[in-house]
C-alpha cells in the first residue's frame, strides 16, 4: 500500500493545504477507502481546487496485518520524546528487526509533513480519521483552541473537548504544535459501511471549510451536511472529557456487550470487569469510546454536554487576551521555564482554577501534590 494516496490541486502563496490522513490504526480501514473514493472523485476537477489536498495512510504495516498496531500504538508516539528518538535513533533500530516496525511508519510520516510543510504557501488543515470499535454516533476532537474548534464545528457532529488532558501522544495533537489547524474525526464503528459515508461526508465538508474547493464545484457538499447531521440528531453539540478508564493487557479489562457511543451511563454502574471485579462509572454522564477489540490502553471515556453558552464565553475571554493577566489570580503563577504553562496551587484555587482555565484553552498536564502544571497550544 501506498503512503500517499493522492495530491491534487495546486501549492502556491496564500492557498491552503488539505492533509487528510486515515489508517493511522491498522484496524480502522474505512477512512482510507474514503479517501480514495474522494481522490478519484476529485480527479477530473483539481484544476478547480483553490488549493491542494494530500491524501495518506498512517499505519502501512497494521492496516495490512488488519490490527491496531505491530508492535506499539502510532497514535501515543507523537510526544516531543517520541518523536526526537524516531528522527534521532538508526533507521534499523541498531539492528536487523530491532527496531519496532511503527518506528520506520512514525518517520517516513515525519518525512512527508516536513515536506509538505515546507512546500505549503498558506495554512495547512490536518483532517485525521478514526473509527472506534463500539458503535453508536460519530464525534469530533481537537486540541482545544479557537482556529481548531472552528474548522470542527463546520462538521455536523458532537465536538469532545478536552481529550488531550486525559490522552498524550496523539498525531493531530502533534501537528497542531508545528501550527497545523487539526482535527480528528471518528465516523463510526471500525467494519461499518457507514463508517465511510462518514468519513467521505468529512473529506467533503472539510474541503469547503478550509478553503481548499469551492461549494459550488462540490456537488457532495450538501448531501454530505445533511447525511452527518441525521446521523448526529439528538446528541449535543459539544461534550467535554470528564474520566478515562485506562487499562494494559495484564488487567485483564473485558467491556461489557452492549454499549455505544454517547449512550447514557449513571455513576456506579457496572460497565466491564477485570482481574479486580466490577468497573464503575464514577460518574453519571455519557459513555464514549468503550473497548472492544484486543488492542488498546482505553478501557472507555465519560463524557458530559458543555453548554454552548460556556463555548462562547470561553471565545470571547481568549480574543480579549485574559491568559495574559490569568496568572495574577490567587494561586496561579506562571512556569519558570515555560512560556506556554502555568503551575497551579489547588489548595488556593481549588474553587475555580481548572474550570477557569479550560475556558483559557489550559489543559491538566502534570500533577505534583497540591500543585498542577497546566498547558496550552503556544499559538493560541
Amino acid at each position: 500500500m501506498e503512503r500517499v494516496l493522492g495530491r491534487l490541486g495546486t501549492v502556491g502563496p496564500g492557498l491552503p493545504t488539505l492533509v487528510v490522513v486515515s489508517g493511522v490504526h491498522g484496524n480502522e480501514p474505512a477512512g482510507v477507502e474514503a479517501s480514495r473514493e474522494v481522490t478519484r472523485a476529485l480527479a477530473g476537477r483539481s484544476d478547480r481546487l483553490r488549493g491542494s489536498v494530500v491524501f495518506l495512510v498512517g499505519n502501512v504495516q497494521a492496516l495490512a496485518l488488519k490490527r491496531r498496531y505491530v508492535d506499539r500504538d502510532l497514535n501515543r508516539a507523537w510526544t516531543p520524546a517520541g518523536v526526537a528518538a524516531v528522527q534521532n535513533g538508526p533507521p534499523d533500530g541498531g539492528a536487523a528487526g530491532a527496531s519496532p516496525a511503527e518506528d520506520a511508519e512514525q518517520r517516513e510520516l515525519l518525512e512527508v509533513f516536513d515536506t509538505v510543510l515546507a512546500e505549503a504557501g498558506g495554512p495547512v488543515y490536518v483532517l485525521d480519521l478514526h473509527t472506534t470499535s463500539g458503535g453508536g454516533g460519530a464525534f469530533s476532537t481537537v486540541a482545544d483552541t479557537l482556529r481548531n474548534r472552528a474548522v470542527a464545528l463546520a462538521l455536523p457532529v458532537p465536538l469532545v473537548l478536552g481529550l488531550e488532558e486525559l490522552v498524550v501522544g496523539t498525531l493531530h495533537e502533534y501537528l497542531a504544535t508545528r501550527g497545523c489547524i487539526t482535527v480528528a474525526f471518528e465516523s463510526g464503528q471500525h467494519d461499518e459501511a457507514a463508517a465511510v459515508d462518514r468519513a467521505e461526508a468529512g473529506i467533503w465538508i472539510l474541503l469547503a471549510a478550509t478553503g481548499v474547493a469551492a461549494e459550488s464545484d462540490l456537488p457532495e457538499l450538501a448531501p454530505a451536511r445533511k447525511r452527518l447531521a441525521r446521523d448526529a440528531e439528538g446528541l449535543p453539540r459539544v461534550l467535554e472529557m470528564r474520566h478515562r478508564h485506562a487499562v494494559v493487557p495484564e488487567d485483564a479489562f473485558r467491556m461489557y456487550r452492549g454499549y455505544g457511543n454517547f449512550q447514557r451511563v449513571r455513576r456506579g454502574e457496572v460497565v466491564a470487569e477485570d482481574r479486580d471485579g466490577a468497573v464503575e462509572v464514577p460518574e453519571t454522564g455519557r459513555i464514549l469510546m468503550p473497548l472492544y477489540q484486543a488492542q488498546g490502553q482505553d478501557g472507555f471515556f465519560v463524557v458530559r454536554s458543555f453548554s454552548e453558552f460556556w463555548l462562547t464565553l470561553s471565545r470571547v475571554l481568549r480574543k480579549i487576551g485574559l491568559g495574559r493577566w490569568v496568572h495574577w489570580f490567587p494561586g496561579i503563577r506562571l512556569h519558570p521555564h515555560r512560556p506556554d504553562a502555568l503551575i497551579v496551587n489547588r489548595r488556593v484555587a481549588r474553587f475555580y482554577a481548572l474550570q477557569v482555565l479550560h475556558l483559557l484553552g489550559y489543559r491538566r498536564h502534570e500533577e505534583d501534590g497540591d500543585l498542577l502544571v497546566v498547558l496550552r497550544q503556544n499559538h493560541e
